[in-house]
């Protein structure tokens, strides 16, 4: 998948007003990811999404330089979305299910199951509901 078309199914998916809240959610929800996740995680995801795109796995000095594998909960993953997105944290959680099923789509193979293995059960719901249908 190209990153005009991954943009572009979010914008569309999500009800977006334009391209760059899309950007703006894709960059919050995968920075937000690749601050949870392994490094070596986040960088075999990152292959699989567009450059510009899966380069956001990889910046995860945003919050106080904690790095990759960093532990948080649901609620913070969401406030972390949300403050990068510059939305409540209600719509953040959404659109981390949107992105995320792009970014499914985008992805072969294990890689996201994998990425779901490494989360505690109260993220995994928001980042495999995509490849899974198990939205909450």
């Amino acid at each position: 998948m190209r990153h005009d078309q991954f943009i572009g199914q979010v914008q569309a998916r999500a009800r977006l007003p334009d391209r760059a809240h899309a950007e703006r959610a894709c960059r919050a929800t995968l920075e937000t990811l690749g601050e949870r996740v392994p490094e070596g995680l986040a960088d075999n995801l990152a292959a699989q999404l567009p450059h510009e795109i899966g380069e956001n796995l990889r910046r995860t000095e945003v919050y106080g330089g904690m790095g990759s594998g960093t532990g948080f909960d649901r609620h913070e993953f969401i406030r972390r979305v949300a403050d990068r997105a510059g939305v409540k944290e209600p719509q953040a959680a959404y659109l981390v299910r949107v992105v995320m099923e792009v970014a499914a789509e985008a992805t072969t193979g294990r890689v996201l199951d994998k990425v779901g293995e490494s989360l505690p059960p109260d993220i995994r719901p928001l980042v495999l509901s995509g490849s899974h249908g198990s939205i909450e």
